[in-house]
């Protein structure tokens, strides 16, 4: 297979170039190489994007979504490898789970699946879960999400298990204590709205935590979602002392506020929640200066049946992987917080640091997993083109730039936009 005159989004910038791949794995890359080819002129060309947090409900909640329904949404949104979050039914906290999870992976053969193990037995916070049956089985990372583990010293020994087996913990911050019933961020908006607010504190606390355990015991730690200025600057502080911490964010944090919620709509209920416009944009300077690694779709598709209804009641979650890529580029690219290298970086290449995996990169001899999209394609969100069965956007309606052309995973289209 070879790509002709894409612009190859490289990590010292964007050269317009020719890619041959041969055995799912990039051979040559020149300014010219001959032979017939697809023609990606006017397209830009990423290392194949990877998220490395998304919810695929399967098992226990296949009408929400399905590991074939969130492949296929992650492709469509230029992801060729993602990371999903245990907090299934039964919980993915033993290799019977994880195998079941990467086998249907298989089957679905769309992009790459990599499973995360819960941190203790059905995330109930009593007991370390069976760490290391879990990575034998391809867990690539540990993860409460949804919930931080409350005992201090479980979270400590889970850690340092973690580590023995070469894993990190990527870590939900939330004091369930001080959120306390809370749907909202706690402002003016949850007071505007009569919705039970909770404080940024609820965050920061378990994000401080954390941060103190990776400097205590010497290993590195990873903050799902971060939120606020004030744990943007907990990280950052940490990353000057030297503590082993990485960070990533989503795109409703640097792309909405708490404002969002003034209209009642269900699909702007998330946890941690949208905050104010001090916390966008301390996320957005975080993300410029290296403090947040990563950004993340956090994709959390709901049956319609979980949003109609009123926003107490209301499940948490947005469907993200069809929109953030474009959510991402429309506000740091141009806008002129972050490079094209920079964004990649972000939605590739740190991904497949923190968790190991192979891939991030366009250069010989790297698998060839490629998103080619055209940034200059402007468009409207719109859930009812979405091909996860979650249609929960608060994007509905929104315009934003960068349109995924195609997917490539290990040198095989699995995404082409259809043609009208």
């Amino acid at each position: 297979m070879i790509i002709k005159n894409a612009n190859v989004v490289l990590k010292g910038g964007v050269k317009k170039l020719d890619v041959r791949i041969e055995k799912g794995k990039i051979a040559e890359l020149a300014p010219q190489i001959e032979g017939m080819g697809y023609d990606f002129s006017g397209l830009t060309l990423f290392p194949g994007l990877i998220d490395m947090h998304v919810h695929l409900r399967e098992p226990g909640y296949e009408r929400k979504e399905t590991i074939e329904s969130g492949a296929r949404a992650a492709v469509k949104g230029g992801f060729t490898q993602i990371c999903c979050m245990p907090n299934t039914k039964p919980v993915a906290d033993n290799k019977v789970v994880v195998t079941y999870i990467k086998a249907r992976a298989r089957e679905a053969d769309l992009c790459k699946v990599h499973p995360i193990g819960a941190i203790t037995e059905g995330q109930n916070g009593e007991n370390l879960a069976a760490i290391g049956a879990m990575k034998e089985a391809g867990a690539v990372a540990l993860s409460e999400d949804g919930k931080s583990v409350v005992r201090t010293n479980l979270m400590a020994n889970a850690m340092r298990y973690a580590a023995d087996f070469g894993l990190k913990c990527l870590c939900h911050c939330e004091d369930k204590s001080l959120v306390d019933g809370g749907v909202v961020n706690e402002g003016y908006y949850s007071t505007l709205t009569g919705l039970k607010g909770s404080v940024r504190a609820a965050e920061d606390i378990i994000v401080a935590r954390e941060i103190c355990l990776a400097e205590s015991l010497g290993l590195p730690v990873h903050i799902c979602h971060v939120s606020t200025y004030s744990a943007v600057q907990l990280i950052r502080e940490a990353k000057a002392r030297g503590v082993k911490v990485t960070a990533e964010t989503c795109p409703h944090y640097f792309a909405l506020t708490d404002a969002a919620i003034a209209g009642f709509d269900t699909d702007t209920k998330v946890n941690p929640p949208l905050r104010e416009e001090r916390d966008r944009l301390a996320v957005i300077e975080g993300l410029r200066d290296g403090t947040l690694d990563c950004i993340a779709s956090d994709h959390a598709p709901h049956h319609a049946d979980d949003k109609n209804v009123e926003y107490d009641l209301a499940a948490f979650g947005i469907s993200g992987l069809e929109t953030s890529f474009a959510l991402s580029y429309t506000y740091l690219v141009k806008s002129g917080v972050l490079t094209l290298s920079e964004l990649a970086g972000k939605m590739s290449a740190n991904p497949a640091a923190i968790l190991g995996l192979t891939g991030g990169t366009v250069e010989v001899g790297a698998p060839a997993d490629l998103t080619a999209a055209d940034l200059g394609e402007e468009w409207t969100v719109d859930p009812a083109e979405f091909v996860s069965k979650g249609k929960n956007t608060p994007f509905k309606g929104m315009k934003v730039c960068g349109r995924v052309k195609y997917t490539v995973v290990d040198g095989k289209i699995k995404y082409e936009e259809k043609r009208a």
